[in-house]
């Protein structure tokens, strides 16, 4: 128990109330508690959500220590790249949501995440889904011709809030750019989110230039007393009546679903993809989109990707993102900003820099290894001191971007 509360970060948490701990330290907390119990079978249902990418790995690793030749672990999870981390067998499920669902027989690991992602079961000749899920880095932007004529900067900043402290090194972004920024929680990324939208001001005098700016929140709390249909009318009018933003935005969110019913009444889910619909749909040069896989689950989680991708890539805007799904963020990003250093201490967010050299240096702070798939390009990691993970790990390549 003491090496699972040290390897799950809970001793900074043993004394506090449990209606004190935020949802990623109550996620961890649910592990723990599950994992010492004695049984024969144990389930963990989404067990990343609110963890960061390093938690995850944690987790994920607390979970893969359960199995027993006497025992069955049986997991629930949205984020492939956990997923594939800890699994030996993968069952998918498909059908029609709230209607009906079938559960496949077990398939290996690449096999099962693969047949999901193609939407077709080779074995059954039977296709689940019209279209197949693919992970090209520039597969969005192909179609559009990328405008970056227009570059933009921020100062080097300086936040104080409390005990922690964050530095922000001096950047610079252009039109039709993803920006995603990657990190622990705790790190600053929702703090340096709200400097750039003026909401939090910077200890030093240094100012961000004056641009418009469009953000969705990472907590979303549905307040509006109407229905979807009248939210986005109130709010994005303009967007919401315009073709191009229905074919880009609205459709592919399959918003259509629930657009009578109450903001009030609805999921998670449906919470988020409304969130990203209004976030896109104001007017603005620059983007900043918090989490936006929270509450998705995996085809959900793609299907925003491409969205968020398309819409920036065809409007020539900019947006800043955080996402802790490492998939999803690797499909989104042109560039990427790690966040280093001492979580709710101190923490240092580094100038925008290349997909292959960000995500080589935050992952190196993991120690894990990421390849692609040969069918799908989606990044596939690599098992702790695997053959390949110590192979890339001595190259230094500890990120493979090549297809």
């Amino acid at each position: 128990m003491e090496a699972m509360i040290d390897v799950l970060d809970l001793r900074p948490v043993l004394d506090r109330e449990v209606e004190q701990l935020s949802g990623g330290e109550l996620q961890r907390f649910a592990i723990a508690v599950a994992c010492v119990q004695k049984a024969d079978v144990y389930m963990f249902d989404e067990p990343s959500s609110y963890l960061d990418v390093k938690q995850r790995l944690k987790a994920a690793s607390t979970i893969r220590g359960l199995t027993r030749p006497d025992n069955y672990v049986i997991v629930v999870e949205h984020d492939l790249s956990v997923l594939d981390y800890l699994s030996d067998f993968i069952c998918v499920l498909y059908g029609k949501p709230s209607v009906y669902g079938v559960v496949t027989l077990p398939a290996s690991v690449r096999e099962g995440i693969n047949i999901f992602l193609d939407g077709n079961i080779p074995t059954e000749n039977l296709r689940f889904r019209e279209e197949s899920l693919q992970f090209r880095i520039a597969e969005a932007g192909d179609e559009f011709m990328v405008d970056r004529s227009r570059s933009f900067g921020y100062p080097a900043m300086d936040k104080t809030l409390g005990k922690f402290h964050l530095h922000v090194d001096k950047g610079e972004f252009t039109d039709s750019e993803i920006i995603v920024m990657m990190g622990e929680n705790g790190t600053g990324k929702t703090t340096f989110c709200r400097m750039l939208a003026g909401v939090e001001a910077p200890d030093d005098s240094n100012k961000i230039p004056k641009m418009s700016i469009s953000m969705k929140p990472q907590k979303i709390t549905p307040k509006f007393p109407g229905t979807v249909r009248e939210l986005f009318l109130k709010r994005i009018r303009s967007s919401f009546l315009n073709p191009q933003f229905q074919t880009d935005v609205y459709k592919p969110l399959h918003i259509e679903d629930f657009i009578d019913q109450e903001v009030k009444h609805l999921s998670g889910g449906e919470l988020q993809r409304v969130a990203i619909v209004l976030a896109l749909g104001m007017p603005a040069d620059i983007y900043l989109i918090d989490e936006p896989s929270a509450y998705l689950d995996s085809e959900q989680r793609i299907i925003a990707a491409r969205v968020i991708k398309r819409f920036i890539m065809h409007a020539k805007k900019t947006a800043f993102v955080v996402e802790h799904d490492f998939i999803m963020a690797t499909y989104l990003a042109d560039r990427v900003i790690v966040f280093e250093g001492e979580p709710s201490v101190d923490a240092t967010a580094t100038a925008p820099q290349s997909l292959l050299t960000g995500c080589n240096a935050f992952l190196k702070s993991l120690n894990v290894t990421f390849r692609r798939d040969q069918n799908t390009f989606r990044p596939r990691i690599n098992k702790l001191d695997s053959q390949l993970d110590q192979e890339q790990k001595l190259s230094g390549n500890y990120f493979f971007l090549e297809d």
